[in-house]
């Protein structure tokens, strides 16, 4: 993969996610959409293929040299770079499905297996996160222009009270395992979202940690990481507290944890 002009990055992914949202939501708002299930039993919607083309064709054309990597595309999976751009279409399409709008747009840019760029974006939510061609990140408003760039706010984590921390975690993942490590903290309030939202909490201050200990994807992840890390965030292997990676083999994450340095991290 050729070096890659990174400004244009930034603005491309920011309009091509933009450009998926208004598909989706357009789907979002009809009466019924077909439900299918792909292999692994999961769910996929007309809306997770529209806003697979739109995203991958425009990518493809603006960066003919990238690698991309998509969820919705198996082919993809066989890449072994370890800089490409990944792609959730759609990450929360049980969040879409059951109209519950805590689903987003991931885009990511992935370099030396660091994700270093992404955007994050809730069509239904309105809200859109984003790290720039500086690794820095911000949360934007406005009326969500292709071409014209609202307002930007820069994002940082708190400075966490280890004794009255804010948890995310799940909406529709969360389980036991997850309630027990919790539950070695002093918890303050707990909060659910779905999708990388929940990475985008921790990284607005709305949280301070999100503890996963479930499956998912690179795909799932990678955006997310980027706009925390950006804002001052980070993520760690649940088992030995070593950054989560990228390009790993078929892109599967280990369990791990999102938090605001300064938490003093619980061992399994």
């Amino acid at each position: 993969m050729s070096v890659i002009d990174k400004p244009l990055l930034c603005s491309e992914m920011r309009r091509l996610a933009l450009e998926a949202g208004r598909a989706i939501m357009t789907i979002y708002k009809a009466d019924d959409f077909e439900i299918k299930t792909k292999s692994d039993e999961s769910p996929v919607t007309i809306a997770d293929e529209t806003a697979d083309k739109i995203i991958f064709d425009g990518l493809s054309k603006a960066f003919p040299d990238a690698v991309i990597v998509t969820e919705e595309q198996s082919d993809t999976h066989l890449n072994t770079a370890d800089t490409f751009l990944i792609v959730d279409p759609l990450d929360g399409t049980k969040e879409f499905i059951h109209r519950r709008g805590d689903f987003t747009v991931n885009i990511a840019y992935v370099e030396k297996g660091v994700p270093i760029m992404g955007v994050v974006y809730a069509p239904a939510k309105e809200r859109l996160f984003i790290t720039d061609e500086n690794g820095k990140s911000f949360e934007e408003s406005g009326s969500f222009q292709d071409n014209i760039i609202g307002t930007r706010k820069a994002i940082t984590v708190n400075n966490p009270d280890q004794d009255k921390l804010i948890v995310v975690a799940s909406k529709s993942h969360r389980d036991q395992a997850t309630d027990d490590y919790i539950n070695k903290y002093n918890v303050a309030d707990m909060r659910s979202a779905g999708s990388s939202l929940k990475f985008c909490l921790v990284a607005t201050g709305e949280a301070d940690i999100y503890p996963r200990l479930g499956r998912t994807m690179e795909w799932d992840t990678a955006a997310g990481q980027a706009v925390l890390q950006g804002a001052g965030g980070k993520v760690v292997r649940f088992d030995n507290h070593e950054p989560l990676t990228y390009g790993k083999n078929i892109f599967e994450n280990p369990f791990f944890i999102a938090y605001a340095p300064g938490i003093d991290l619980q061992s399994e």
